[in-house]
C-alpha cells in the first residue's frame, strides 16, 4: 500500500481503502455540512471508515515488522520510524500550518493547543467541535506507530515469544472492552452526554484499539502461522460473506443504539472481527474481493490519506460559498460540486507533497531491515 506502483498494488486492499475513505467523507459531509440524511444510512454510519482504516494499518504496518524481524537481517527501528514519518508527517503537517497559519482556514473554529498536534496527544481529553477534530485517529495511529515495534521486539527477546505476543493482543481486545464498560457506567452515575461518550470513549486510545489489534494479529497469522494462514485464505469468498453479513449486523447495532452499553462495550470487537474477515478475502487467491477491480479504487487508495486530512474542512468553505450561490448543501450539484472539489484537493496534496516525500523514502529507506536488500543479497 505504500509503493507509488499501481501494479504492485492488491486490489482488494485498494477497494477496502477506497470504501473507507468514501464512508468517512460522507459521514462528515452529513454531520459538518449539510446536517440532513443525504446519503441514507451509508451517512450515519460512515464513521466506521475509520475503523476500516485502523484494521488495514494494524495488518500492514504489523506485516512489514514481523516480515522484517523473521529476515536474515533483522528489524531496524530507525529506519522503520524514519519511513513512517516520511509516509505520514508531510501531509500531517502541510494541513496543520494551514489551520494555524490562515485564519481564514479555520471558519471560527477554536483550535487545541499546537503542541497537542505534534506529540500526538490531541485525541485526548478531546472536546468534539474544535478545528482539524479528526485528527484524533491520526494521533491513535502514530501512538500505534510508536509502540508496536518496541513491544514487537520486547517480546521477541523473550522466551515462547509468540505465545506472549498472542496474549498481549488477547490482554489489548479484552482490556479495550472492560475500559469501555468502565468509563461507560462512569458516563451514567454522572449523567454524561454524548459530548462526553466522544471525548471519554470514541476519541480514547485505550478504547479505540479493536481493529488495529485485529489487523496485528492477521500479521501475525500470516508470518508466524503460514499452514494456518493458507487454510484461512483457501476461504476467500466465505470470509467475504462473513464479513459483509457480521458488518450489517454490527452496523444496524450502532444505527439503532450508538450509545448503549452493549453496543460500546462489544460492537467495536464485532466490526474488528467483520472487518478482519474482509481483510482476509482482500488477501485470498482468487476471492472476488481480491480479483475484483473497482474502477478509481486505486487511485482512491492511494490519495485516501491526503484526502481524509483535508476534506472535512474543504467541504465546509466551500459549503459557504456555494449558499451565498443559492445552492443548499442537499442539492445534487453541491454535493457532486463539494465531493469532487475534496478529491481534487486531496490529489493535490497528494501530488504535491506526499509523492515527493514517499519517492525520498523510497530512495533513502527503502525498507525496514537493518541492512538494504541488494546488501544481503550479495553478502551471501
Amino acid at each position: 500500500m505504500d509503493t507509488l506502483e499501481p501494479t504492485s498494488r492488491v486490489h482488494g486492499l485498494d477497494t477496502l481503502r477506497a470504501l473507507a475513505i468514501v464512508f468517512v467523507v460522507l459521514h462528515h459531509y452529513v454531520l459538518f455540512v449539510s446536517g440532513e440524511d443525504t446519503f441514507g444510512w451509508v451517512g450515519s454510519i460512515g464513521w466506521v471508515g475509520v475503523d476500516l482504516f485502523f484494521a488495514l494499518s494494524g495488518y500492514l504496518i504489523g506485516n512489514q515488522l514481523f516480515a522484517a524481524m523473521r529476515s536474515e537481517q533483522g528489524l531496524s527501528l530507525w529506519r522503520f520510524y524514519a519511513r513512517r514519518l516520511l509516509r505520514t508527517l508531510p501531509n500531517f503537517y502541510f494541513v496543520l500550518a494551514l489551520y494555524f497559519c490562515w485564519p481564514y482556514f479555520r471558519n471560527g473554529l477554536a483550535l487545541p493547543p499546537l503542541w497537542e498536534f505534534l506529540t500526538f496527544t490531541q485525541n485526548i481529553n478531546l472536546r468534539p467541535g474544535t478545528a482539524f477534530s479528526h485528527a484524533w485517529s491520526l494521533c491513535i495511529e502514530e501512538q500505534f506507530y510508536l509502540v508496536l515495534p518496541a513491544g514487537a521486539l520486547l517480546i521477541a527477546s523473550m522466551r515462547r515469544s509468540l505465545g506472549w505476543a498472542w496474549a498481549a493482543l488477547a490482554l489489548g481486545l479484552v482490556g479495550g472492552m472492560l475500559v469501555r464498560a468502565s468509563v461507560w457506567n462512569d458516563l451514567v452515575a454522572n449523567d454524561g452526554g454524548s459530548s462526553q461518550f466522544f471525548t471519554d470513549i470514541y476519541y480514547s486510545t485505550l478504547c479505540r484499539l479493536d481493529e488495529l489489534i485485529a489487523g496485528v494479529a492477521l500479521a501475525l497469522l500470516r508470518q508466524y502461522h503460514p499452514g494456518l494462514w493458507q487454510r484461512l485464505t483457501s476461504h476467500g469468498n466465505v470470509a467475504l460473506a462473513g464479513g459483509v453479513a457480521l458488518s450489517a449486523l454490527t452496523f444496524t447495532l450502532f444505527l439503532n443504539d450508538r450509545y448503549g452499553y452493549g453496543v460500546t462495550v462489544f460492537g467495536y470487537p464485532m466490526l474488528a472481527l467483520s472487518f478482519g474477515l474482509l481483510l482476509v478475502s482482500a488477501l485470498s487467491p482468487g476471492s472476488v474481493l481480491r480479483e475484483m477491480r473497482v474502477p478509481g479504487a486505486a487511485s482512491m487508495a492511494l490519495w485516501s490519506y491526503a484526502i481524509y486530512v483535508l476534506h472535512k474542512q474543504v467541504c465546509i468553505l466551500a459549503n459557504a460559498q456555494l449558499r451565498s450561490w443559492g445552492l443548499e448543501p442537499d442539492m445534487p450539484l453541491a454535493v457532486a460540486a463539494m465531493l469532487a472539489l475534496s478529491v481534487l484537493t486531496g490529489w493535490l496534496l497528494f501530488r504535491m507533497v506526499e509523492a515527493p516525500f514517499m519517492a525520498l523514502r523510497d530512495r533513502y529507506v527503502p525498507s525496514n531491515l537493518n541492512a538494504p536488500a541488494a546488501t544481503a543479497l550479495q553478502s551471501r
